[in-house]
Order: C-alpha cells, then structure tokens, then sequence
C-alpha cells in the first residue's frame, strides 16, 4: 500500500532499539535487585547477568537496527562506520526511553523487597538502577568514576569494533551478539568496581530517571553529595569514541583489504585449471 512505512523503516528500527535495551535492563536491574535488596547471587552473578542480557537485547534488535543498544555504540557507528547522523538522536532516545520502561518494570516487581531492604529508598538500593562511585561504598570519587567510564567504554568499543570488522576474524554462524556480551561479561569481572560499569549512557540515565520519579529523590547524585548523574552519560560517550578511534589507528587501517585478500586466497583444488 502506497505511503504505508516499511516495516524495516526508522520506526522499526527504533523499536528495535526500544526493546534490546529493555531486554538488557530487564535482566541487569533485575539482577543486581536480587543481589543488593534480597541478598541471592554476588558479583559474578551480576557480571554474567549484564553480559547475557547484552546478549539476548542484541539478538533481539540485530536483524532490525543493528542491535546498538547502547549511544556510546550508535556515536561510534557514526562516526566511524558511516551510520546515518539523522538517526542517531532517534536512536538514542528509543535507547533511553526503553531503559526506563524496563526499569519501571524491575521496580514495579521488586516493590515489597526494595521496601524490606532500604524502606527510605536511599543510595543503599539506587545502585539496583544506576551507578555510583566505587558503587557507593569504595573510596572512589566522581572524577574516579568519570575515568573508570571512559576506559571502559573504550575497552567495549575497541573490541566491539575487532568483532564486526568482517576484514579481521568477525565471528561466523550469528555468534557476534553473544561474543559481545562475553566482553560485557569481562568489563564487568574487571572494571566493575570503581563505577558500576556502566558503559552506556541510555543504561544508566534511564533507570536513573525511573528510580527517581519512583521514590529515590536522591537518584541525581553520589554519596558525597556531588552531581553525578552526568559521568555514565559522558564518560562512555568520549570513551566509545576513544576506543573506536584506537581501533582504527592500530588495527583497521593495517588490515588487507578484500581485494587483497582475493589475490591471497589459496586455489580451490576441487576445481580444474582453466575454469
């Protein structure tokens, strides 16, 4: 039907992208609440928790939009993969807007044991939904927590730009998607204590939203009383492009180029001289 939007059109797409990065919180808030409020599973848990939800939020959205799930990864496609600039707000908004609904959810489920655990909802349980510095107990400030995001976040993007340049050993058989989340897994078991890991803006800022219009007033800031809520935003987003960046000047531009692989490529020997 003429004037009908395509299904696989930027309103797909971003709905696509709404529902990864909800799959992805579902199961990280949702791990993290049953870690912090009711005391099952520990840091490991939440590690593997993340990375599988990486995991399942990029199947879910990859055949549609790409699977970004995340601003930091959308900015660096951008940037250095020619990923339309017209798309990218949008994206980030659907990134964001599916964060905090996934959020709500969690919220909404954990309601009677969130209110067992921290009945004045303080930073106690605030990490359930977003970051802090040294997760609020640690001797990390929020200038500590701003580098940890950007090291981060570069680590992500270095390696996520490894696994999908197809001139390198981009993994086969759809396995992209979980090899990604086995560096969420890493980043977290590595780099998870000075700030959460965050290492995606739409991750922390939506729950962060939720979590404040949901009784935790002090949601904006870190035990010090700073503003903090703007280190998991721009903290990963200059070390996305940090990372990309250092991708492309250390390994990409060094890669043969398919034509150059053609030329290389041994001779079928099932094949007769002269075909």
């Amino acid at each position: 039907m003429a004037g009908r939007l395509d299904r696989r059109g930027l309103a797909g797409e971003l709905l696509a992208e709404f529902a990864g990065t909800a799959v992805l919180i579902l199961f990280g808030c949702g791990v993290v609440a049953s870690v912090v409020a009711a005391e099952v599973g520990d840091h490991d848990s939440i590690a593997w928790a993340w990375g599988l939800g990486v995991v399942l939020g990029v199947y879910t959205a990859a055949r549609t939009s790409g699977g970004h799930i995340n601003p930091a990864v959308t900015l660096g496609f951008a940037v250095f993969q020619g990923f339309p600039w017209r798309k990218v707000l949008p994206y980030v908004l659907a990134q964001t807007a599916g964060a905090f609904v996934a959020a709500l959810i969690v919220r909404w489920n954990f309601t009677e044991i969130l209110a067992m655990a921290d009945p004045g909802h303080t930073l106690k349980t605030q990490i359930v939904f977003s970051t802090l510095p040294g997760n609020g107990t640690l001797p990390v400030d929020m200038w500590g927590g701003f580098r940890d995001q950007i090291i981060g976040t570069a680590i992500l993007l270095f390696l996520v730009f490894a696994l999908i340049d197809t001139r390198n050993m981009a993994p086969d058989a759809n396995m992209g998607p979980f090899v990604i989340g086995l560096i969420v897994v890493a980043i977290g078991m590595a780099f998870g204590t000075n700030a959460g890991y965050a290492i995606n803006p739409a991750r922390d800022f939506g729950p962060r939203l939720a979590s404040f219009l949901t009784g935790y007033h002090g949601a904006w800031r870190d035990q010090y009383g700073d503003l903090y809520f703007w280190v998991p935003i721009i903290g990963p987003l200059l070390g996305g492009l940090l990372g990309a960046g250092l991708y492309q000047a250390l390994i990409s531009r060094f890669l043969p180029r398919p034509e150059d692989r053609d030329i290389v490529r041994p001779a079928d020997p099932d094949k007769n001289e002269g075909e």
